[in-house]
């Protein structure tokens, strides 16, 4: 079970994902389909929903070409 703080850092992980996403010019579907992961699974990461495994973090910053580190730069109140 996802406490309150761990929902509140997956939410401001998918976001900020999707912000760099966005940002490289990628659409939802073309980024799923450039990584190859199913749409709905970058959707629930997105969203909050699920949280990625290491790997999946990892294959998250190669697609976007970006460090695995930048994914992890954000703001979050503890």
């Amino acid at each position: 079970m996802i406490n309150n703080k761990n929902k509140n850092f997956s939410k401001a992980f998918g976001s900020h994902l999707r912000k760099l996403r966005i940002e490289k010019g990628f659409g939802m579907r073309e980024f799923a389909l450039h990584v190859d992961m199913e749409y709905s699974q970058l959707s629930k990461i997105e969203r909050g929903v699920i949280n990625p495994t290491i790997a999946t973090v990892l294959i998250l910053a190669e697609g976007l070409e970006i460090s695995h580190t930048e994914l992890f730069d954000f703001p979050f109140d503890k």
